[in-house]
């Protein structure tokens, strides 16, 4: 029997579109944000310096968004205090906010979830400040529509990481084993759920993650309305 569905974000709820001049146009808005002229530079040496850094276990956690962006403008020589770099932060994402693009079907799985009595929420590796991707959720449709969000910058921790998936389930107060995980990724989504005890299951209608090394899930799903085969199975 299940009493709640957890939802990954990007790559699952969400899609992003990114590339070189996007970055571009974030950086460019965050300069100008305070009081510098743009320098299309930064983008390829935050790609190939700064964005590894989200590969890299403990790093995130350790310095937070804010802090690779404070190392990014010290390397090009800007000096910015802490108001200076939240302000260029939240130029930036605003800049960026056009690249989320929902699933067409996303808000009628949501409502349906929720018709059926269960609790929704959504456990995020984003590292922005949480206030301004709740600020996202709202624009989006995707408040009134879930009951918890969970972010990494909050947290300071980072799926596979239990302490995340823990504090979502703390919030809902669910049981793992009465909770089901939907995310995209192999290693961190289904990996760090299943260490937990909840159940699993891939999403693949944005893209098929294939990670021989991590763990299978308990289900698949090709569209996101197959989530629902997976809910109906396990039981509500």
């Amino acid at each position: 029997m299940l009493d709640a569905v957890l939802f990954d974000w990007g790559g699952t709820l969400v899609h992003w579109e990114w590339s070189l001049e996007v970055l571009e146009a974030g950086h460019s808005a965050g300069l100008q944000a305070i009081g510098h002229d743009p320098r299309p530079e930064l983008a390829q040496v935050f790609a190939d310096r700064y964005l590894p850094l989200f590969d890299v276990p403990g790093t995130l956690e350790e310095i937070g968004y804010p802090g690779v962006v404070r190392r990014l403008l010290t390397d090009a020589g800007v000096a910015a205090d802490d108001e200076q770099i939240a302000r260029f932060i939240e130029a930036e994402h605003e800049m960026w906010y056009p690249q989320h693009q929902l699933d067409s079907t996303t808000h009628a799985l949501l409502e349906t979830l929720r018709d059926r009595g269960l609790k929704i929420g959504v456990v995020s590796n984003a590292f922005d400040p949480p206030e301004l991707l709740r600020r996202d959720f709202e624009r989006l449709g995707i408040t009134e529509r879930i009951d918890l969000a969970v972010f990494a910058s909050e947290v300071r921790a980072r799926k596979p990481s239990p302490e995340i998936f823990l504090r979502a389930l703390e919030g809902l107060g669910v049981d793992a084993g009465r909770t089901l995980f939907v995310g995209d990724s192999l290693a961190t989504d289904i990996a760090g759920a299943e260490a937990v005890g909840m159940h699993t299951c891939q999403a693949l209608w944005f893209h098929a993650d294939d990670d021989p090394e991590a763990p299978e899930p308990d289900f698949r799903a090709f569209t996101q309305m197959d989530v629902l085969t997976a809910v109906r199975r396990l039981g509500t």
